[in-house]
């Protein structure tokens, strides 16, 4: 039955049985979990049919931001030589946590194996502020 694609369904998903996706447009791309252990945060992303040379994570302003582009070109020809079927996808993707001011780059370790990148985080403790007292000058 076709609808309107507002319910996730369109003539090419009939048609293909969602048979020729990926982790991008499905949206199963960079999906997030995070575990507080006793060193510090456990970030696991997924990153379906990403290469480990494609990702990259950055520490900026307190911020971590992790990146991964993938792509894909898949031709398929019959005897003769002819396309049956073409189809290319490039994209990217990125996401930002914040991890405060006081982590350093050097102290997140990070590993990346079956589609699964792991980012620990160190615990650091909040430094406290002394108050300063600011006076106003009195003129007079």
């Amino acid at each position: 039955m076709l609808m309107p694609s507002i319910f996730g369904e369109t003539f090419l998903d009939n048609f293909f049985d969602g048979s020729f996706g990926n982790a991008y447009q499905t949206g199963h791309m960079m999906h997030t979990d995070i575990q507080e252990t006793e060193e510090g945060y456990l970030l696991t992303m997924d990153m379906p049919g990403v290469k480990k040379e494609d990702v990259k994570a950055e520490l900026k302003d307190g911020y971590l931001t992790v990146q991964a582009t993938s792509g894909t070109d898949r031709d398929e020809k019959d005897s003769e030589g002819k396309y049956i079927r073409r189809e290319r996808y490039f994209g990217s993707s990125s996401r930002s946590f914040y991890v405060g001011e006081d982590v350093e780059q050097e102290e997140i370790k990070a590993k990346f194996e079956d589609g699964t990148l792991k980012l620990l985080i160190p615990k650091k403790e909040a430094r406290a502020q002394v108050e300063q007292a600011k006076y106003i000058p009195i003129e007079g």
